[in-house]
């Protein structure tokens, strides 16, 4: 069997990648843009894994809908016919949706009658237990994620998040700890039983890899699976690893930021320890866009090859810009990585947001990446041809991943 994702986000789609790349998959991901041109990559249907990314996590219920059900016929196109619905590890949505209409409308066009629901990524401290989603130690509406400006999740339990954005005859029942850590055949057990009920989503328990595994396992032929990147570490793929090799060994070492969280603030501020960096002035962006960009690029190319370049706009909470100015940031970095794409002094790119990354995939033109190794849960290198540079490298990462020190070792692990 061929498998084939869809993704609500561009660093959701990469983060699915690399989980389902250490499970043993030759794995393909696609942005948008590749459902529609011609790839210069390795046809995708000749992966063992296709993971289509879309950018839907906050757009309109119907545009998240219809798109998902392009990408859908687009990858029965190419052979898949098992289905994988990756949303955020912390159930990203609003009372409408978008996780519950997309879900609705997969399960109808593959004729599925149930799928699970397990959001539970323990190796980034997302766990799942009685149905509660924790992030680490904090209940998720206890967590940080209760102020997002844009899904803000006031709640921690899957079914509640769940039951306003589905069909109203929609039975959501629990897939209990008790019931996995049973094993296999326990989990298939509930399965046929909630199936007979009627239940149309099992929202699934889980507290650590060993769990993921297990429901995998008693899972993984169904027709539609949905959760987080997690789950696809119990899946079980052809090869020993699906990796390919990824070696941004030379070249300038160049970090574009877009992101505020915490976690990539930090990962700036380690940076700035042994790297450089170039603080981007918003005031001066939004006077004169294309000359504020140029003075960024002349800086990076200007400055010691061998010193670690971090471009960002946020390093502490005192730094946080007007989120009217996101879009701004964004068109800046994205620019400036179609200007690093054309300098042979560069053969890598860390793009820290997942905004930002998904900018800089449309700028470049990409339309297939190939996953290497991993770097940290969530993280790896991709390579990503493109008519200008083929063969660059680029870390696509998502806000709240990698280590502190992720910016300062990306060039020197060995991928």
């Amino acid at each position: 069997m061929q498998l084939g994702a869809i993704a609500d986000d561009l660093t959701g789609a990469t983060d699915l990648a690399i989980a389902l790349t250490n499970a043993g998959f030759a794995t393909v991901v696609v942005p948008e843009a590749g459902l529609v041109q011609p790839t210069r990559e390795q046809d995708p249907s000749t992966a063992d894994a296709i993971v289509v990314a879309l950018k839907t996590r906050t757009s309109s219920v119907q545009d998240a809908v219809d798109r998902s059900l392009r990408a859908l016929h687009w990858l029965q196109s190419k052979g898949c016919d098992q289905f994988y619905f990756k949303y955020c590890s912390t159930f990203d949505s609003t009372p409408a949706g978008n996780i519950g209409p997309v879900a609705d409308h997969l399960l109808d066009a593959l004729n599925a009658r149930l799928t699970i629901v397990a959001p539970a990524f323990p190796a980034t401290g997302r766990t799942v237990y009685q149905g509660n989603l924790f992030v680490y130690e904090k209940p998720l509406h206890e967590s940080s994620l209760r102020e997002h400006p844009l899904t803000p999740m006031r709640d921690s339990n899957i079914a509640r998040l769940l039951a306003p954005q589905v069909r109203e005859d929609s039975a959501i029942e629990l897939l209990d700890l008790d019931t996995i850590m049973r094993g296999t055949e326990a989990v298939k057990a509930r399965v046929r039983a909630a199936l007979d009920a009627g239940t149309r989503y099992l929202v699934a328990d889980s507290v650590n890899e060993t769990n993921l595994k297990t429901l995998a396992q008693a899972c993984g032929d169904m027709p539609l699976i949905t959760g987080g990147s997690g789950l696809a570490q119990g899946l079980s793929g052809p090869h020993d690893s699906g990796a390919v090799e990824v070696t941004p060994h030379s070249g300038r070492r160049v970090v574009l930021c877009g992101s505020a969280s915490r976690t990539t603030q930090a990962q700036i501020r380690h940076a700035l320890g042994t790297g450089r960096g170039i603080k981007i002035d918003t005031t001066l962006l939004r006077r004169n866009t294309s000359a504020a960009i140029t003075d960024i690029l002349h800086n990076i190319l200007n400055g010691d090859p061998d010193t670690l370049t971090v471009v960002y706009a946020t390093a502490t909470p005192d730094d946080l810009v007007s989120s009217n100015d996101a879009e701004l940031i964004e068109h800046c970095l994205s620019s400036l990585a179609v200007k690093l794409n054309r300098e042979e002094s560069v053969t890598g790119l860390l793009i820290a947001g997942g905004e930002t990354s998904g900018a800089v995939v449309d700028a470049l033109g990409i339309t297939a990446m190939s996953v290497g190794p991993q770097l940290a849960p969530g993280v790896a290198w991709v390579q990503a041809p493109n008519p200008e540079n083929d063969g660059l490298a680029l870390v696509l990462k998502s806000g709240n991943f990698g280590t502190e020190d992720l910016f300062t070792r990306a060039w020197s692990e060995k991928v």
